[in-house]
Order: C-alpha cells, then structure tokens, then sequence
C-alpha cells in the first residue's frame, strides 16, 4: 500500500487528515512512497442544460483519454460555464449547441472573442446539417446528435492524441 503526503498551502497534511511540519507556500504537490509518476489529469467541462446529455458524453469518453484519468465539471447554465472557464483551466470543453436559453454555439462565439488563452471547444450541434453553425461559432470540432459514443470519444480522443513523430 503507497502512502501519500499532500502538501498544502500553509502546511503538510498526511493522507489521515492530520497537519504535520510547516512547509512553506508550496501547494497541490502529491507525492507516494512508490515515486510513480503518473499523467496529469485531463480536465474536461461538458456544458448542457440537460442532465441526460451530460451523462450520455460522460460514458462514452469514458474516465480516461490515452492514458489521462479524466477530471470531469459539469455546468447547465450560461453563468456557471463563463465563471468556470473564467477561473480554472481546461483542456476542453465540450458544449451542447442545443441548450435552451443559452446554446452551447453562443457561448463558444463569446469564449474565442473574450479569453484570451481559450480551452479547444467541442460542440454538440443538433444535426449534421448544422456543421456550418460550429464554424461560425468557431469550435474545434463538432459531433451531430443523436450522439453516436463512438463519434464522441473519437472526437474527445483527437484533442489528447500525442503529437506525430518527425
């Protein structure tokens, strides 16, 4: 069994919960007695007003992506996807262009033109039919419902494919 120590902002706390030594203002610094070094999460946000939606690209990306355990935040709203996208980074976001209220095509159009390191965006458009709407909108990359899991997780899995060889 590996034992890990979490250094925190203002202290060292064991994986028991309990502080230990003060440390300095190193944070987010995980470390195990086995010294494997694993492959930073993928940090994925997936926006619909629809919960079902949210699950339904949820399994079939799966928990991971060539090799990266996925870290999933789901948002149904306009305001929580900006302040997310506002505060954290990701990388990739997945948005439903058929969102009442506020469609995923808008939001993508809003986060190319206001951010200026945007996370690639994969957007969900209501038919293939609607490919030219992801262009306008400036997406990445554009997946037609019903949602097929396998164009889904290809599509999500071309984003963290590992650059060709030369």
């Amino acid at each position: 069994m590996a034992w890990g120590v979490v250094l925190i902002a203002g202290g060292v706390r064991d994986a028991g919960g309990g502080s230990r030594a003060k440390m300095g203002d190193m944070t987010d610094v995980a470390t195990t007695h086995n010294k494997a070094v694993s492959a930073p999460k993928a940090r994925i946000l997936v926006y619909s007003d629809d919960k079902n939606t949210r699950e339904k690209v949820r399994f079939a990306v799966g928990s991971t992506t060539h090799g990266r355990t996925i870290a999933w935040t789901e948002t149904a709203t306009h305001d929580a996807t900006i302040g997310y996208v506002d505060n954290n980074t990701f990388d990739l976001v997945i948005l439903d262009g058929e969102a009442a209220k506020s469609g995923g095509m808008g939001i993508c159009r809003q986060m190319k033109h206001e951010l200026y390191h945007c996370p690639p965006v994969l957007l969900l458009v209501g038919r293939v039919g609607d490919a030219w709407l992801a262009t306008w909108s400036e997406a990445d990359a554009a997946v037609a419902h019903p949602l097929d899991p396998f164009a889904v997780r290809d599509a999500v899995d071309e984003f963290f494919a590992p650059a060709p060889a030369r």
